[in-house]
C-alpha cells in the first residue's frame, strides 16, 4: 500500500524558515513534486524535482525554497526560507509510483506564516 507521509508544517514568524518532509512507503518513485493550497484557492505546484534530481520551481518561490530528495530513504524534502504571510497554506506531497503507474497524494501539512 501506497502511503505519503508529510512532516514539519507549523507556525512561523515572516523571515524564518521551516524544512518540510514527506515520507513515501509501498514503492519506489519517479517524479516527487510539493503542492501547496491557501484557502479558497486551487492547489499550485509549489517545486517538483527528476529521479534523476532535476528541479522545476513556481516563480513565486524560487529563491527561496529548495526541493531534494534521499532515494534510498523514499523522502523528499522542501527547504523553505525567508517565508512570507502569502506562503500560508496546505502544502502536499505528490510522487508517480512505479509500481502503480500514477500519482499519489499526501495527506497535507499546515504552514502558517504571520507575527
Amino acid at each position: 500500500q501506497v502511503q505519503l507521509v508529510e512532516s514539519g508544517g507549523g507556525l512561523v514568524q515572516p523571515g524564518g524558515s521551516l524544512r518540510l518532509s514527506c515520507a513515501a512507503s509501498g514503492s519506489s518513485f519517479n517524479a516527487m513534486a510539493w503542492y501547496r493550497q491557501a484557502p479558497g484557492k486551487q492547489r499550485d505546484l509549489v517545486a517538483s524535482i527528476t529521479g534523476g534530481g532535476s528541479t522545476n520551481y513556481a516563480d513565486s518561490v524560487k529563491g527561496r525554497f529548495t526541493i531534494s530528495r534521499d532515494n534510498a530513504k523514499n523522502t523528499v524534502y522542501l527547504q523553505i526560507n525567508s517565508l512570507k504571510p502569502e506562503d500560508t497554506a496546505v502544502y502536499f506531497c505528490n510522487a508517480f509510483s512505479k509500481k502503480d503507474r500514477r500519482f499519489y497524494w499526501g495527506q497535507g501539512t499546515q504552514v502558517t506564516v504571520s507575527s
